[in-house]
């Protein structure tokens, strides 16, 4: 699961580099992806993510617990 956000879902997008001349070349964008520790008091330990910018501001509004449990509904992560 590289280069996806577990939170949110976000993961890379295909598009093309155009130049001065008009020319395209396929290249990625990649999201703007975080490892972070969070910590979990319903179960009292340290979670590690890898989150993008968005999700930790997701996390931030909604709560850890809320988060992770949405996520794990959409199938985004299996276990945390």
């Amino acid at each position: 699961m590289s280069k996806m956000c577990q939170i949110t879902g976000k993961k890379m997008m295909v598009g093309n580099h155009v130049s001065h001349s008009n020319r395209r070349v396929k290249r990625r964008f990649y999201p703007n992806l975080f490892t972070r520790k969070f910590w979990l008091p319903e179960e009292n330990r340290w979670v590690t993510l890898k989150v993008s910018a968005n999700g930790i501001r997701t996390i931030t509004k909604n709560g850890l617990f809320a988060s992770l449990k949405k996520a794990k509904d959409e199938g985004l992560i299996t276990k945390y």
